[in-house]
Order: C-alpha cells, then sequence, then structure tokens
C-alpha cells in the first residue's frame, strides 16, 4: 500500500513519534490526536520541518471514548480525503503495585490500555469496511501473550486488546480492510526511564521502522524487534506449575 494519508492516535508517545517522523520523510500527511498542548505542538512542529505533504493536530484526551466517532470524522476532514491507515499508539504503563491496592488506578488503566484502543479500532473499522480499504496499526505489547505477577494489570489489558484485534481483523478479513497487532518488547522510552536496561531493549526508532512496514505491508501480528516471537512462544507453551514461580 502506498501511504498518502495517516492518522495517528496517541501521537506524542516516543514511538508514535517516531513513527510520524519516518512517515513525514516519505512525504505522507499526518493528522496528529494527543491530550498534551504542549507536547503535540512540539511534535507537529517537528513533523512540519520533516517533508511531509502536511500535517494537522486535534488535541483529545482518547480516554473519553464519546468523542472518539468524531474524532475519526475530524481526522479525514483535515486530511482532506480517507486515510490509507491509522496508528493506535495510546497507552501508559501502570504502577502495577499501586494497582493491586487500588482497583480504581487499574481499571484507569485498563480504560486507558484496553477500551479506549477497541472503542478506537471500531470506529475505524466501521468507517473502512463500506469502501472496502484501509489499514488499523494497533500497538499492544509482548505483556499481553501471558500473564505475570510482576505486570498483570498492564499485560492483561494488552492481552484483551490482542484478542480483541484479532477477532477484528478475521471480522474485517472478507473486506479488504487490514487490521495488524503489533507487540513491541522493552523499549527505551520516557515511559521506561527507570527500568535498568539490557540486551533486549531497541530503541523507539526501530520499533517505528517495523510499524511503517506493516502500515506499508499488512500482516497480522508482528513482533518488534522480530526475536520477541521465539522467547514469547516459549514463555507462552512453560507449564503453569513452572511459570508461577518464576520472577518475572
Amino acid at each position: 500500500m502506498s501511504l498518502q494519508r495517516v492518522a495517528i492516535f496517541g501521537a506524542t508517545s516516543a514511538i508514535a513519534q517516531a513513527v510520524a517522523r519516518q512517515l513525514a520523510a516519505k512525504g505522507v500527511r499526518l493528522h496528529l490526536v494527543g491530550r498534551d498542548p504542549a507536547k503535540l505542538e512540539a511534535v507537529r512542529a517537528d513533523i512540519a520541518a520533516r517533508g511531509s505533504a502536511g500535517v494537522s493536530v486535534t488535541l483529545a484526551d482518547l480516554d473519553e471514548t464519546a468523542r472518539h466517532a468524531a474524532l475519526v470524522e475530524e481526522a479525514e476532514q483535515s486530511l482532506g480525503g480517507a486515510m490509507d491507515a491509522a496508528l493506535i499508539a495510546q497507552g501508559t504503563l501502570p504502577d502495577q503495585v499501586a494497582c493491586e491496592h487500588d482497583f480504581a488506578l487499574a481499571e484507569r488503566e485498563i480504560l486507558t490500555n484496553f477500551v479506549a484502543p477497541a472503542s478506537l479500532a471500531t470506529h475505524l473499522a466501521n468507517r473502512f469496511a463500506p469502501r472496502g480499504t484501509g489499514r488499523i496499526v494497533a500497538i499492544s505489547s509482548v505483556a499481553g501473550d501471558r500473564g505475570r505477577a510482576s505486570n498483570y494489570v498492564y499485560g492483561s489489558a494488552k492481552g484483551g486488546l490482542s484478542i480483541f484485534l484479532s477477532g477484528l481483523r478475521a471480522r474485517l478479513n472478507a473486506t479488504g480492510v487490514g487490521v495488524v497487532t503489533v507487540k513491541p518488547g522493552f523499549v527505551d522510552t520516557p515511559m521506561t526511564a527507570a527500568f535498568k536496561k539490557g540486551l533486549l531493549w531497541a530503541a523507539p526508532e526501530k520499533i517505528a521502522k517495523g510499524i511503517v512496514s506493516a502500515m506499508e505491508h499488512g500482516g497480522a501480528e508482528v513482533y518488534l524487534p522480530w526475536f520477541w516471537w521465539p522467547i514469547m512462544f516459549a514463555i507462552r507453551h512453560l507449564p503453569e506449575a513452572i511459570f508461577v514461580r518464576l520472577k518475572i
């Protein structure tokens, strides 16, 4: 698919910014949605200077799912036509221990990491399906492949999103609309600044390259970097009696 018009929801994350830069360098027209006005303006100015055919923005809190239909409509109006692809990149990394003691926090994280992306994907699917074209690319996580004690709130939200996207992909299979689930591993971003880094960590730019490729060429599930596929295959198939004893 030759990309000309792309919308990015959750455009101020480090991965989303890297995707926007790579698309801008290809001359793609972009519409960016984010909730932090200063960060969104900084991203817009950066993208405008990198060769994009045009860049527009909408300020919005994507946890407000009642706005999603209007945000998708506004994205296409701003882009000047039907979007070729949309990236759903919103997400937060919760404090697992805090969520264990306050379910209100866990509920909020599940809204941000599962309910809101699923809502956006639904509105995009219903717009793309009648015209039989378009690609929905959403960022899930390897954390969603199996529940771990250290991050099961985040993991369960991402796991729910992965299953939702799998079903949406099957629903849209005959329409010509693509749905790609992106599963990054450890990514060195401000969200993970407190974590000790190692060999398995990747830069946002490397993840973005895989996402842009998924936008252009499609697919079903994409592990980024690729080596997370065999790692998660092994983790998914560990016997439960062994898995629950691991400190991971």
